[in-house]
């Protein structure tokens, strides 16, 4: 096991590890990390990658876009309404679906973007 990637001796600047440790306090990270595991599926983050570069989509739509059944697409969009990501209108015999969240949306956009700069490198 390689250690030069650890210190080699064991200290740590007491303010700043308390500042952090406050500021850790005031957050829900488990519910965070629940957003994360929803949108770390790849049919997921496709739904949702789609929802922001539409500003809705209908459940066909989606069905078509991740090439799965409505059932499929329907469960997925269902995940994500259920975890405060997406909501959803009816009108007449269509269900349509867009982000719940602006904020959310941005993270989306820049994880892609980041990813596509990745592969320029």
């Amino acid at each position: 096991m390689s250690t030069e990637d650890t210190c080699d001796i064991f200290c740590y600047d007491e303010d700043k590890v308390r500042r952090v440790k406050a500021k850790l306090s005031n957050h829900d990270f488990q519910n965070m990390s629940q957003i994360f595991k929803v949108i770390a599926d790849p049919t997921r983050l496709k739904v949702s990658y789609a929802l922001c570069d539409e500003d809705e989509l209908c459940v066909c739509d989606v069905a078509n876009i991740i090439g799965s059944t409505m059932a499929t697409a329907s469960h997925h969009l269902r995940l994500l309404r259920n975890m405060g990501i997406a909501k959803y209108r009816k009108e007449g015999k269509l269900v349509f679906y867009s982000l719940e969240d602006m904020q959310l949306k941005q993270l989306i956009k820049l994880a892609v973007d980041h990813q596509s700069e990745s592969i320029q490198f």
